[in-house]
């Protein structure tokens, strides 16, 4: 009953004229977790608290720049020189969100687990002691997809460990997101023995929560490092690179191609490389440059090193354009994947035959070239590929869109009276929103009545004992979408007719 009347007078009783709705959820809200070079916002630490940023520039704002990535140059007989990085200063964080945000990706968090300083430690992705890195995320419901670029530069076990970890994330302790992953060692071709990448992985993935997650390979070259981020700065030990310039110049010399005089002149150059703190380092790279063909060769190399990359970052930014620009419906696939110059790998159609679909199921993507085309993703599989529930990455999304929409609806019903008024409300608001899905072509079927339905009640869902339990069941049946991964067209002769 309403409100006792006791006062004479007129009484105004407004009523609600339209029921409940369901608000979808966002569905490509990647959390990316790495190391950063600060992590603060003003005087507040942002140290292992998931971040909300939306854009490049306010991930600089919060959480730094690059980092210096420390190069060891040497002589080398045939090359005339070798450069390895150094592993204590690698990370791809910052790398990472740049090659996110020129592949479509908008909103975003960012945990990160600590700075530039002391390397990388697996324990720091994952540490249910601290409630570190993966543990952090557990409180946040927003996040839709893991990424975790840096898993690649930790030891082989650690990263295969870490992996395991993202999944049993997804798809044990949240259920509401997705973890994108990259092969260990994803720039090497396939060997197809005990030390190939491939298979590695797919032993090292373990075999839990399989459906929750994806993985891409190979590894691509990208623009994303550009030319004037390295220089000889970047060089730990400096005396080996000037050790090969002046071979250099010396070969020159003997060769006729350089006067005493010029090469005595490059030389002085050359060895101001060794004072430490130089006041015009940029005059002093540009001269370099300018004088040295190996010297702008060491650069490219840097660089090239630098902007080799994994795929997870840039596939998350994928997952956002094609949901924002098509629906979740649509497969992560057949796009071209930008600021990538090639594949490490080249992959023929036969070469991708045991990555889509091997025995064990564990399908990997592959990136492939396709002349005048450009750099492509060429599959759209989950690690279960011999599900036929979930072997495909939009069906998975797909799904998990539509239960945390449903559920996130729902809970408003919690404590209501579990009568038919309620079933009748609870049902007719599902229904439309499925009916929406439908008529937006997420939901397969040519009536609506073809594409889903909504059942709940006592008899149906329920039974009287349900009802004294205070439960309250509602069954959804959809059929989803499934991408066209195989096109057979059969063409056969007719006899002429006229």
């Amino acid at each position: 009953m309403g409100k006792v009347l006791a006062t004479p007078g007129v009484y105004i009783e407004e009523k609600s004229a339209f029921s409940s709705s369901v608000v979808p959820v966002a569905t490509a809200i990647p959390a990316f977790v790495g190391y950063t070079e600060k992590a603060t916002r003003g005087t507040k630490s942002l140290l292992n608290l998931p971040t909300r940023i939306t854009s490049m520039a306010e991930y600089e704002e919060l959480f730094g720049g690059p980092p210096n990535t420390m190069f060891t140059i040497s002589a080398d007989p045939k090359a005339g020189y070798k450069l390895s990085a150094d592993g204590g200063t690698r990370f791809l964080l910052h790398s990472s969100l740049r090659f996110y945000f020129s592949n479509g990706g908008g909103a975003c968090y960012i945990v990160s687990v600590g700075d530039y300083t002391n390397g990388i430690k697996a324990q720091d992705f994952n540490d249910p002691a601290t409630g570190a890195g993966l543990v952090s995320l557990l409180k946040y419901m927003e996040p839709t997809l893991l990424v975790i670029p840096e898993a690649i530069l930790l030891e082989k076990a650690d990263c295969f460990s870490l992996q395991q970890a993202m999944l049993n994330h997804c798809g044990y302790a949240m259920k509401n997101r997705f973890a994108i992953l990259d092969v260990y060692n994803g720039g090497a071709d396939r060997t197809m023995d005990e030390d190939d990448v491939i298979n590695q992985f797919r032993e090292g993935v373990g075999a839990n929560f399989l459906q929750w997650g994806a993985a891409y390979y190979p590894f691509v070259s990208t623009t994303i490092v550009q030319a004037t981020e390295v220089g000889f700065t970047s060089i730990i030990n400096r005396d080996g690179l000037i050790e090969i310039l002046t071979k250099e110049v010396n070969d020159a010399l003997q060769a006729g191609l350089l006067k005493e005089a010029r090469a005595e002149s490059i030389k002085a150059e050359i060895n101001k490389i060794a004072a430490t703190g130089t006041d015009d380092v940029e005059t002093l790279s540009s001269t370099l440059k300018a004088i040295s063909p190996i010297f702008k060769s060491v650069l490219n190399d840097m660089k090239d090193n630098l902007n080799i990359m994994p795929l997870s970052p840039a596939m998350a930014g994928i997952y956002a354009m094609v949901d924002n620009s098509i629906n979740i419906a649509k497969a992560p696939a057949n796009v071209s994947v930008g600021s990538v110059v090639s594949p490490m790998v080249s992959i023929t159609q036969d070469g991708q035959e045991d990555l889509n679909l091997p025995l064990n199921g564990k399908a990997i993507n592959a990136i492939r070239t396709f002349q005048g085309k450009g750099t492509l993703v060429w599959g759209a599989r989950t690690l279960d590929g011999n599900s036929q529930d979930w072997r495909y990455v939009s069906v998975r999304r797909t799904m998990t869109f539509l239960e945390q929409s449903v559920k996130m609806a729902a809970e408003r019903y919690v404590f209501e009276p579990n009568n038919a008024t309620t079933w009748t409300s609870l049902q007719a608001m599902v229904t439309n929103f499925l009916n929406n899905q439908w008529q937006g072509g997420i939901l397969a079927g040519n009536t609506p009545d073809d594409a889903f339905s909504v059942e709940i009640g006592l008899g149906v869902t329920m039974t009287p004992n349900d009802i004294l339990d205070g439960l309250l069941k509602l069954t959804v049946k959809v059929a989803i979408t499934r991408p066209a991964e195989f096109i057979v067209i059969t063409f056969q002769q007719q006899q002429q007719k006229s």
